[in-house]
């Protein structure tokens, strides 16, 4: 009787089912999973709780209590390995985790994000998949949000108010209350902070926490840039308070204590418009027919202690960014601009490096000093140029610019001879009007000026890395922890793409030569035609690894120099003053006590450093492409000869050289046909006509569409098919011969 009686309770279908039910299945057949109507045929699931029962799965999938896997299928988290990483969102919804340990990248669908944004440090566990297929995880934990604020559009619905992100990578709209819009207008950008998202399946709520005006408002756009990437855009009245407190005359005992370079002749070399000048230079002539070149740097380490108020913001900030229409400064102006600035006939501390050169450029030794300086004079790069060429006279420091000039060549030249590579890859250079309207993009050129300081910081530094890395561990017999600037040998995956390229191309290229500078750079000079010189360039500087910091030293691979670091700009990097303050402890005292801890604490500095640097080019970057927008608005409807720069599967980005400006030709806009993409040789072909878009190809382009708020600009081809229907004939032609054949 009592079989018979549960036989016929497990027949009659449940009209209630709770989430702990279901785990309670999922763990007592794990590690089985189920689709879902798998699952609620096993639960006895009626079909009026059919709906509700799938929501209670979405929201258990949500919350990480269980796991959709590949397929529609439920089942409890496995004891499957877990990694952590940034996650990077693609327009199209999918993302990848670019993992903390090195490891592959990790496939993340949309709807494995959970509450996880772009460029959020997650927490993934990888979900089980066959041999040979790239990973595939689930986001289980948000461990760092990338940003506190989203700037967006506010928009008032019927009920409550959203914004709209910018970032077309966030995919939620953040919903805010009437109480939490601060008055927001209809179409105003705003900032907003995210209080409270708990679900996958629901929508952000948010405060609005400022209001940035209309988008057609002045600045408005550029103010946009500056929240989106969480730029720390003023200083607090305590910390400008706390600057401008310290005294610009420095105290007697201290001037007798450095090195007294006032009456030599020391002067400063930079652009134009530029306000913070942390290096100056000097040469002369010795006794014994070498050369003796000084490298004066701003002494910000006298000024900005270790972790007090300016240190702890400088840290943070970690560098400064340098945006189309502004600057805003690792320190405050009183430091940055005025008693740390090497400003003429001033009296100035530095550290300086003083370098022993034979006649040929060659360092015979060299000298660590803080010192004082009062610098003769403040050069732009065109002044010295024009010096250079013979086009401006300069009594009093000609002799020394032009001897500058040719040490400087012949450091080039050596230094090439290791195999430092030099792309030269043209920037460009937008002006503004008084109202910062763009009224004109030109190239930003890289003259002799340039070089000669280029080059001079570069020995500098190099001669700083080599002393604690070489000379003083050796001498104490211990490694000595200290910060340098690396540039890691070439992926091999992203390297033998590369060399398939090129072997495309008709060049011979072979993998054992890509792990040796000499030997690429020995290849690229070898490429006569200008075109695939350039093609060739922008596809090898995509294939080789980003520069960064760290303690862990494996040499700097574009320069070919095996120790490097930062040394020269303190007032705007903030890995330049700890290595200031590294070299200074190390001239006092050559050794390292606690090691293990200061390796640590110097590398988590160096990885924030890489990541506000990162952050700083991104929004550089943004700032550039917002005011290109602005500036080819105008010619919305004109043509311009182009150059293929980009190719994707639904189309192929163009570049005018003339402005750097690069649009999208959408597949729709090219020849009627079916295009596959080949990632590794950059080329859309057509299927039907064989017709071959290929980076670096040569196209004229029209302006057809302009975007700003999304800072996307639309061409399409100049040059139109004669006739569309003879080209749809053609197609269908060969359509039928396919047909009949078959």
């Amino acid at each position: 009787m009592q079989s018979k009686k549960k036989q016929s309770e497990s027949a009659i279908k449940k009209i209630t089912i709770s989430a702990d039910e279901i785990k309670k299945y999922l763990a007592q057949n794990a590690p089985k999973a189920y689709k879902a109507k798998e699952l609620a045929k096993n639960l006895n699931i009626s079909k009026t709780i059919y709906l509700k029962f799938r929501q209670t799965l979405k929201q258990l999938v949500a919350d990480g209590k269980i796991i959709r896997f590949p397929k529609g299928r439920f089942g409890l988290p496995q004891s499957t390995p877990e990694v952590e990483g940034e996650l990077h969102v693609k327009t199209q919804g999918y993302g990848f985790l670019r993992r903390e340990d090195g490891g592959e990248d990790v496939y993340i669908n949309l709807k494995n994000m959970g509450i996880a944004l772009h460029k959020d440090r997650v927490l993934v566990k990888l979900l089980a998949i066959r041999s040979g297929e790239m990973p595939e995880g689930v986001v289980i934990k948000v461990l760092e949000r990338a940003r506190s604020q989203i700037v967006g559009i506010y928009r008032r619905g019927k009920k409550i108010g959203f914004v709209v992100p910018d970032d077309i990578k966030i995919m939620k709209d953040i919903l805010v209350s009437d109480e939490d819009a601060l008055n927001a207008q209809n179409g105003q950008k705003v900032v907003v902070e995210i209080r409270n998202w708990e679900h996958a399946n629901k929508s952000p709520e948010g405060v609005i926490t400022e209001i940035l005006g209309f988008p057609t408002d002045r600045g408005v756009e550029m103010e946009s840039i500056v929240r989106s990437f969480g730029l720390p855009h003023k200083f607090s009245d305590k910390l400008n308070e706390q600057a401008e407190s310290i005294p610009g005359a420095t105290p007697a005992d201290e001037l007798a204590r450095r090195l007294d370079l006032r009456n030599e002749i020391v002067f400063t070399i930079d652009p134009e418009d530029s306000k913070d000048f942390d290096d100056a230079v000097s040469l002369k002539k010795l006794g014994n027919g070498n050369w003796q070149l000084g490298v004066h740097i701003a002494d910000v380490s006298y000024y900005v202690q270790p972790n007090s108020e300016l240190d702890q913001e400088a840290q943070k900030r970690g560098t400064s960014v340098y945006l189309v229409d502004r600057v805003i400064p690792m320190l405050p102006e009183h430091l940055s601009n005025q008693i740390c600035s090497l400003k003429p006939d001033e009296e100035r501390l530095t550290f300086s490096v003083i370098m022993e050169l034979s006649s040929s450029g060659r360092l015979l030794n060299s000298e660590f000093h803080q010192s004082v300086i009062k610098s003769k004079k403040r050069f732009t790069y065109e002044e010295v140029q024009a010096i250079i060429e013979n086009q401006l006279e300069s009594p009093e420091f000609k002799e020394t610019i032009h001897t500058m000039h040719e040490l400087s060549q012949k450091l080039t030249r050596s230094r090439m001879e290791y195999g430092s590579l030099d792309f030269d890859i043209p920037e460009p250079k937008i002006i503004l009007d008084e109202q910062g309207v763009p009224i004109d993009i030109k190239i930003r050129e890289r003259k002799d000026s340039h070089r000669l300081i280029e080059e001079f910081m570069l020995l500098a530094n190099r001669v700083v890395a080599q002393y604690i890395g070489i000379t003083l561990s050796k001498q104490v017999n211990q490694t000595l922890p200290f910060v340098y600037r690396i540039h890691e040998k070439p992926d091999s995956v992203k390297i033998q793409n590369f060399i398939e390229f090129v072997n495309a191309l008709g060049y011979e290229f072979s993998a054992a030569k890509s792990t040796r500078p000499k030997a690429i750079q020995t290849f690229l000079a070898g490429i006569e035609k200008e075109q695939d010189r350039k093609l060739i360039n922008q596809i090898l500087l995509r294939s080789l690894m980003k520069a960064k910091y760290t303690t862990q030293n494996v040499g700097h691979f574009g320069l070919a120099f095996k120790y490097y670091t930062h040394f020269t700009s303190p007032i705007r990097r903030y890995p330049d003053l700890m290595v200031h303050r590294l070299l200074k402890a190390y001239l006092k005292s050559p050794h390292a006590d606690n090691v293990d801890f200061k390796l640590k604490m110097l590398e988590q500095q160096c990885k924030h450093a890489t990541e506000r640097e990162i952050k700083a080019m991104e929004a550089e970057r943004a700032s550039v492409k917002l005011k290109q927008v602005e500036f080819i608005e105008k010619f919305i409807g004109e043509t311009f000869d182009g150059i293929i720069s980009g190719v994707v599967t639904f189309g192929i980005f163009v570049e005018i050289p003339q402005y750097f400006i690069d649009g999208l030709i959408h597949v729709n806009d090219l020849e009627p046909d079916f295009y596959v993409l080949d990632e590794k040789k950059y080329c859309l072909t057509g299927q039907s006509t064989g017709k071959i878009y290929r980076l670096g190809d040569p196209v004229q382009v029209k302006v057809a569409r302009v975007n700003k708020d999304e800072k996307l600009i639309d061409f399409t081809l100049a040059t139109e098919f004669r006739n569309q229907k003879q080209v749809q004939k053609k197609l269908n032609s060969k359509k039928h011969k396919k047909n009949r054949h078959s």
